[in-house]
């Protein structure tokens, strides 16, 4: 019996500006051959695309979606992916490459919306052609993105985070069914911006030990006034809402490395591979090899770290 293919994937890290972590890929060079490639890839950042012209295919790890002219594509940071056009065509596109929480930071942290874990999957995990006719405000939204960043007028960057944040308010309501039932579950709390200091600080350095009482003088609050407002707006403590943001990274870590367990658990902050695993169980449902093992598209494949495209190939 022969052995399996040894599949190789590309991940593909866009160098995005730090200052505003958006880039546009657009022009008629931009398109799509007819012959599907043999590689996937998935990249370090969400993928929002716009296809201009004719139609095609795009795959996600096996599953073959249709596509046509003016449908709007959403692909998360971590799926596995290829698109081709129908035969004899080669359909025009348009992309968004953006990381979605450094470009809100410090203006509007999205830990302080509700439905968090359905944008995090959306960033994370989403596969998606959305037609523009049947989603006329996404194709709009996505649109009027681009025609910002290509014209580039005064102030065009708040715009654009303006426009991008009404898109994932647009995706959340869709992914959960609120806009079928004629509702709208997004809500935002009236003192959300209160411990943004806060959320800031964890984030950047989850990595490191630090004393919990450190936080409340950053949002010139008492402690006791600081772990009220936290637990209000977020519906946990800060301690928990730390474990969180190790165990997001630790996600990654798993999907996209063959790193051990121990050494991940170090690298996020955990002093013991025991307390790691437990925190792991207790959010993700699993432990961090059961994690590791269903993400099926790191088996039997190859990871090839590449620089993501700011121009097509010749044989794009």
């Amino acid at each position: 019996m022969s052995r399996p293919k040894h599949q190789i994937i590309e991940y593909r890290n866009y160098l995005l500006p730090a200052y505003f972590p958006v880039i546009l890929l657009r022009g008629d060079e931009w398109r799509i051959s007819d012959v599907p490639s043999g590689t996937l890839h998935f990249h370090n950042c969400l993928e929002i695309g716009l296809c201009e012209s004719h139609s095609g295919t795009m795959e996600f790890s096996g599953n073959p979606l249709a596509f046509s002219a003016g449908d709007v594509a959403i692909v998360g940071s971590d799926i596995p992916h290829t698109t081709y056009s129908a035969p004899g065509t080669a359909s025009k596109w348009s992309y968004i490459f953006v990381n979605v929480e450094e470009l809100f930071y410090p203006y509007f942290p999205l830990e302080v919306i509700s439905s968090l874990e359905i944008l995090q999957k959306l960033l994370r995990s989403c596969s998606a052609i959305l037609p523009g006719k049947i989603y006329p405000e996404i194709y709009t939204l996505v649109t009027s993105v681009m025609n910002e960043m290509e014209r580039k007028e005064m102030n065009f960057a708040f715009s654009v985070r303006g426009l991008l944040l009404s898109l994932m308010m647009k995706l959340i309501n869709l992914s959960s069914g609120a806009e079928k039932e004629g509702r709208g579950n997004i809500q935002l709390h009236e003192n959300s911006l209160a411990i943004s200091p806060a959320l800031q600080y964890i984030r950047k350095n989850y990595m490191s030990d630090f004393p919990m009482e450190n936080l409340a003088p950053l949002c010139h609050m008492s402690p006791t006034h600081f772990r009220r407002t936290f637990h209000a707006i977020m519906g946990y403590g800060a301690l928990e809402y730390l474990n969180r943001t190790r165990i997001a990274r630790a996600t990654v870590l798993l999907r996209t490395t063959e790193l051990p367990v121990l050494a991940i658990s170090e690298e996020v902050g955990f002093h013991s591979v025991s307390s790691f695993n437990r925190q792991f169980l207790d959010i993700e449902g699993v432990t961090p090899l059961q994690y590791r093992k269903q993400m099926s598209f790191i088996r039997n494949r190859s990871i090839l770290k590449c620089t993501g495209w700011m121009t097509p190939p010749k044989d794009f």
